[in-house]
């Protein structure tokens, strides 16, 4: 889809000069995105999309509080738009319009809070420059890396799947108290697949590799093959064991899988209502209480190197975790947990004045990490005398909310470890573990990395984890997932 021809700029301007209901806020997103895909040994698909989506959100003012009406469309064409047909409906003003009329129709909010104004907002980036984009020159190095990928692969009976995308997504958010906030946003991540060509040979072996990137100017293809091939090899050798409790290496991409799953439920407001695991014992929370045997931190900072998002909260719809209420409200690194103890919940401005809490903000990205420390997975496999090795985790879902306690499937590649080295290739298995009884029992944890979460990466890509040694990961059922 061509980007239109009124800017994104205007089109803020103009919706919300149209605009009669009591306030407004205008979102556009700009995005280009570019992708590469390949299966068998060979590319197979590649190309570029743009499109725009323009969200409506209009609020009205009753006796009994503020309604708000959200409304979104993409491909939305003007009256200022020189392709537009003539005599056709204005869209953006029938948007506008639509989103008063739910407003009006809507019961009063609860999470309402006043806008923002210009002085009480973060900063953003430059209002008036042209939308970022991407193009597929971003895999120029990629492309020719997995070229060699393919050829190895082949040579050693491997086969290789993968997908790379990488987007560029310019918001720019207006609101009838005078905000004007641009962000651009770069996301990129590659995974890589390898099966065995001949299951005879390795059994059907499969495993898996996963970065996160902003630009792809970071990302190895020789160095994530290597560790494909060297997973392949480890599974020459095939063992079968049962359920259990082993002691366990998770590597960081298992561990953002669980991570990610702990932020998305940290709510002040949830934890105060005794809702979840952060709820304190007698009312209140647990904040100030040691989550973990080590001195851990768990962290959401809008600066952090290769991790940088939003320094200020912008999304389109209310919420109880993240509200357009607060679209604008400047975001700063905040410690979730610090030295092991928890430190802070995540709060908007609504639920803060309920639990009286501070106001900490939802930030797209997520750290853990061991002051000092700097051991490799590969460090940490020497040290152990026997136990496993996963992979990824996958198909995680939640069971108990009270405790966190998780379910979910090991995928591509467990190993067995066996005086210091891995001696090959085990079942897959079911597990039952409570990422926050994972802090509490850990008894190590290495250098921390950039990673790529499996199971959430499509849609919280920035992280960096350590990995962790488990003295006891419950493995509650043998699976016969591949």
């Amino acid at each position: 889809m061509s980007r239109s021809s009124s800017t994104a700029q205007e089109v803020v301007e103009r919706a919300l000069k149209l605009s009669r209901s009591d306030g407004c806020m205008v979102l556009v997103e700009e995005r280009s995105t570019a992708n590469l895909r390949w299966a068998g040994n060979s590319l197979t698909t590649n190309g570029v999309t743009e499109g725009r989506t323009v969200t409506v959100i209009a609020l009205t003012e009753g006796t009994h509080g503020t309604s708000v009406g959200v409304m979104e469309r993409s491909g939305l064409r003007t009256e200022a738009d020189g392709d537009a047909v003539p005599g056709a409906p204005d869209e953006l003003e029938e948007l506008v319009r639509a989103a008063e009329k739910a407003s009006r129709e809507a019961v009063p909010a609860e999470d309402a809070q006043p806008l923002l104004t210009p002085q009480e907002a973060g900063a953003g980036g430059d209002w008036d420059a042209a939308p970022t984009a991407t193009d597929i020159s971003v895999f120029a190095d990629l492309a020719p890396g997995l070229g060699r990928e393919f050829d190895r692969c082949a040579a050693s009976h491997h086969l290789l799947y993968g997908y790379a995308e990488h987007a560029v997504t310019s918001t720019f958010l207006g609101t009838s108290s005078g905000l004007r906030l641009r962000h651009d946003q770069p996301t990129g991540t590659v995974e890589l697949n390898a099966k065995s060509a001949a299951p005879g040979v390795l059994g059907g072996h499969s495993t898996w590799v996963g970065q996160a990137t902003r630009d792809f100017t970071d990302v190895d293809t020789g160095a994530l093959g290597a560790e494909l091939n060297r997973r392949m090899e480890w599974a020459r050798n095939r063992v079968d064991l049962p359920a259990g409790r082993y002691e366990t290496l998770l590597p960081p991409a298992a561990v953002a899988d669980l991570m990610i799953d702990l932020y998305g439920e940290n709510g002040g407001r949830d934890a105060v209502e005794g809702r979840t695991v952060f709820s304190g014992a007698d009312g209140g929370t647990r904040i100030g209480e040691r989550l973990a045997r080590l001195p851990l931190n768990l962290y959401s900072d809008p600066a952090a190197a290769g991790l940088e998002c939003a320094p200020f909260v912008l999304t389109g719809a209310p919420g109880r975790r993240i509200t357009a209420f607060d679209n604008g409200l400047p975001l700063r690194r905040t410690e979730w947990i610090s030295g092991g103890e928890l430190a802070a919940l995540n709060q908007t401005r609504h639920s803060a004045g309920l639990t009286g809490l501070p106001m900490t903000g939802h930030i797209d990205n997520l750290v853990l990490d061991l002051p000092e420390a700097s051991a490799t997975l590969d460090d940490m496999i020497a040290g152990t005398e026997r136990g496993l090795l996963l992979t990824c985790l996958w198909y995680i879902r939640m069971v108990d909310p009270q405790t966190l306690l998780l379910t979910g499937l090991t995928r591509d590649g467990v190993y067995l470890v066996e005086d210091g080295k891995v001696s090959g290739a085990v079942n897959n298995f079911r597990f039952n573990e409570s990422p926050v009884s994972l802090l509490e029992r850990a008894t190590e944890a290495g250098a921390s990395t950039r990673t790529l979460s499996r199971e959430t990466g499509d849609f919280f890509s920035r992280t960096a984890m350590p990995p962790l040694r488990i003295p006891d990961f419950n493995m509650s059922t043998v699976s016969q997932a591949s």
